[in-house]
């Protein structure tokens, strides 16, 4: 019985043991990739294969995991340092970089140190860079400034398995004897620009005047044209007229109508007589005694304007004389 139970204790130890080994390999050969990383699996120190994230089977105590890469992207921060630039002034800028492993065996085997080295090479390149350009041309081009950093500090850590997505300048200060003799130079533009506006503006109106008179001499001198066309149409409408008058008064008196010679007669008195009273130097008019018969010629006047509408010679011997007798019929 001793001997049987020694031998029972001695099988149960090695079931025991051999247990306890097969969990110890079970533990050494599954691993467990979280999500966003990647492990790197070396056989007797030499780089085999890449675990990605899921449950994975490795040959224990031959294989080993090298290192644990984080595959997601990446944010890292570019202290502040001074830069010297093209024109020689002293600066100060930082900045922030983001990038993504692509590749974790390159990360891991190709570059000792992954983020220092980043983040060396992102500060010397950006004082070469920001060294190239002038001070206005740093405060005015960030995008360009981040854009010529991205595309060197990228192609340089290609090699190594990363792909440097971004970089942006936070912050440039400018020394701030530097920032007042700036501040100055913005006020001075302005004024000048001011200056420049005010004087373009007196231009703009001086122009806008000038030609405002001109279009006033313009119109003034096509009004005054259209009224001496106006005036000379109306004295050439008077000549007609005045010469129709006269042409019926030589009918009338080539027909014997004494009522015509009145006429005539009395509109030369009567412009005679308005001459006289236009006169700036004449105060007292004096008539003659004969006026009062060049009122009674006037009605010859209407004698005439009716025989030339044709009411005839019998009409107007019909009609006693304004003022004068009937004419005796011998009867």
């Amino acid at each position: 019985m001793l001997e049987n139970l020694m031998i029972f204790e001695g099988v149960s130890l090695f079931v025991l043991i051999l247990l306890a080994l097969f969990i110890i390999l079970l533990f050494q050969s599954v691993k467990i990739v979280p999500q966003g990383f990647n492990y790197t699996v070396e056989r007797l120190g030499r780089y085999t294969r890449t675990l990605t994230p899921g449950l994975n089977i490795i040959i224990p105590f031959v294989d080993r995991i090298g290192s644990k890469m984080n595959m997601m992207e990446q944010v890292m921060e570019v202290p502040s340092q001074e830069v010297i630039t093209r024109d020689n002034a002293m600066i100060t800028a930082d900045g922030v970089a983001f990038y993504q492993v692509l590749d974790a065996a390159q990360a891991t085997y190709e570059v000792n140190h992954l983020e220092i080295a980043v983040l060396n090479l992102t500060m010397t390149n950006t004082r070469t860079v920001m060294g190239s350009m002038d001070l206005d041309e740093l405060l005015s081009q960030r995008d360009e400034i981040n854009q010529r950093l991205l595309a060197v500090v990228d192609k340089a850590t290609s090699p190594w398995g990363i792909k440097v997505t971004r970089i942006e300048i936070k912050d440039i200060n400018p020394p701030r004897d530097l920032v007042e003799a700036m501040a100055r130079q913005m006020k001075a533009e302005r004024e000048k620009r001011a200056v420049v506006l005010e004087a373009e503006g007196e231009r703009q109106a001086a122009i806008l005047k000038a030609e405002g008179e001109k279009q006033a001499v313009v119109l003034a001198a096509e009004g005054q044209r259209e009224a001496a066309f106006r005036e000379a149409e109306a004295r050439e409408r008077e000549a007609e007229a005045e010469g129709k008058a006269t042409t019926m008064v030589s009918d009338a008196i080539a027909n014997g109508s004494m009522q015509a010679v009145n006429y005539f007669v009395a509109n030369k008195y009567i412009e005679a007589l308005q001459a006289l009273a236009a006169s700036p130097n004449q105060k007292v008019l004096m008539l003659p005694v004969e006026a009062a018969s060049v009122i009674g010629s006037i009605g010859g006047i209407a004698e005439i304007a009716r025989e030339a509408l044709g009411n005839g010679d019998d009409g107007a011997a019909g009609r006693p004389g304004r003022g004068g007798r009937t004419p005796n019929t011998g009867s």
